[in-house]
């Protein structure tokens, strides 16, 4: 229940910074070209706060944070007095109108550069892209990228950690082949994975794990820094701090070897011989069964070991001056702009299923996720959901500000404004484009719950 509250907050304290630079876009350019903005509004439904401003502009916090608006004076929605027509939105000319509308999503960019260049003036905390294990057979196998190679750029991209591997790989997807730069004994080779066969399922792995690559991570120990309550392993008499040492007779130095015999006899008791203080402890668990992420049973014992630190070869920080911060903002912005027209390009053409469009849920556990990892990580939450905002909003759909830029620019090409009766066409279709794709990512949502 925490969990949900703590998510929830983080949803709304995200989706209102975001919605108010976003209608602040709208506001800003609006007043400057001379328009009169009647209410500012984050959030829609039931007002919650009112406050009218000397330039007799109404600010608004409504209770449903799910969006925000700005209300300009139009002659086509309300009937103006001849001594304000001049503030009027529908009196400007089309370019004034087209800033005003562009501005939004703008708005969205410039924010999302600022979250960067401020998340990379703190510092941005990382673990270099070590391969620690390759799938046999696998697509990375075939390319002969092998264990404890590090991967250093794919397609041109650098990736100075495995956020940057995410990404790039995100953004390969659907390409016949991906070239991945690694460096193996203090050499440079370029491996070319063969991507044609990639059976890529965002909502299921991480692009690299579907490849067959696994990130390195430090070995952890066999001392139980966790025992889950009525598990096989506590009804067995372990606790925490107990050091194992064998199991199934099988003398052990590695976590993944007790695993993997503990995975292997679900339902079949096994003899466990452990180490608590300086005696040497034997007894037998019954490891219960449990259906993993690929659907098949295995064995369950209910415990967690202890994690080793990270090797500080492995770490990485990347901490930038004012100006070299900025200019990183800027080229990891343009990378998410680029990726995500990639994506929304693979959509429509059918390379990426529509499964892997998600909603408010997903939105809202991801803000709880990087808000309960520190500062740094939430602001690179918050630039990404803005990238994804402002290019949502730039859909030519006309119920979004994307589809009023559609008819302005037909305006400023034919020189006559697009008939209203076509404009509420392209209204009504809009909007059933639109919810239908709310609805797909919502009910996308509630099948990964």
């Amino acid at each position: 229940m925490i969990a949900i509250l703590w998510n929830l907050a983080s949803f709304i304290v995200a989706l209102g910074i975001l919605v108010a630079i976003h209608e602040y876009g709208h506001f800003w350019t609006a007043r400057r070209c001379g328009v009169t903005v009647q209410r500012f509004s984050i959030g829609f439904g039931k007002v919650l706060w009112r406050k009218v401003g000397q330039d007799g502009t109404e600010y608004v916090i409504a209770a449903i944070p799910l969006g925000g608006y700005v209300k300009m004076l139009d002659e086509r929605v309300d009937d103006v007095p001849e001594h304000l027509v001049d503030g009027a939105f529908n009196r400007k000319s089309v370019l004034a109108r087209i800033a005003i509308v562009a501005a939004g999503p703008l708005a969205n960019f410039v924010f999302a550069v600022f979250a960067f260049w401020l998340m990379y003036l703190i510092g941005v905390n990382g673990i270099k892209p070590i391969v620690g294990h390759v799938a046999p057979a696998s697509i990375v196998a075939q390319a002969g990228i092998e264990t404890g190679d590090e991967i250093i750029s794919i397609d041109g991209e650098p990736a100075q950690h495995w956020q940057d591997v995410n990404l790039s790989l995100v953004g390969a997807f659907g390409q016949p082949s991906s070239d991945i730069v690694v460096r193996s004994n203090n050499n440079l080779t370029t491996k070319r994975l063969d991507l044609t066969q990639w059976k890529f399922e965002p909502e299921k792995h991480s692009p690299f794990r579907s490849l067959g690559l696994a990130p390195y991570f430090p070995e952890p120990s066999l001392v139980l820094s966790a025992v889950a309550e009525q598990s096989p392993a506590q009804q067995a008499g372990l606790r925490v701090g107990d050091k194992l040492v064998s199991v199934g007779g099988v003398k052990i130095t590695k976590w993944k070897q007790f695993v993997e015999i503990i995975e292997q006899n679900g339902g079949t008791s096994v003899n466990v011989a452990y180490q608590r203080n300086d005696t040497m402890i034997e007894a037998r668990i019954t490891p219960q069964r449990k259906i993993n992420n690929q659907g098949n049973s295995i064995g369950y014992a209910g415990v967690s070991p202890t994690p080793t630190p990270w090797p500080e070869s492995s770490k990485v920080t990347l901490e930038y001056g004012v100006v070299d911060a900025f200019t990183k903002g800027m080229e990891k912005t343009w990378q998410l702009v680029s990726l995500s027209f990639n994506m929304i390009g693979k959509l429509v053409t059918g390379d990426l299923s529509v499964k892997n469009l998600s909603g408010p849920l997903s939105i809202a556990q991801g803000a709880g996720q990087s808000a309960s990892y520190g500062v740094v990580a939430f602001l690179s939450f918050l630039a990404l959901i803005s990238v994804n905002l402002g290019i949502i909003n730039l859909l030519p759909l006309p119920v979004l500000d994307g589809g009023h830029l559609m008819y302005y620019f037909v305006e400023l090409v034919t020189g006559k404004p697009v008939p209203e009766k076509v404009q509420e066409v392209g209204f009504r279709i809009g909007a059933a484009l639109l919810f239908m794709l709310m609805s797909i990512a919502i009910f996308n949502d509630f099948t990964r719950l």
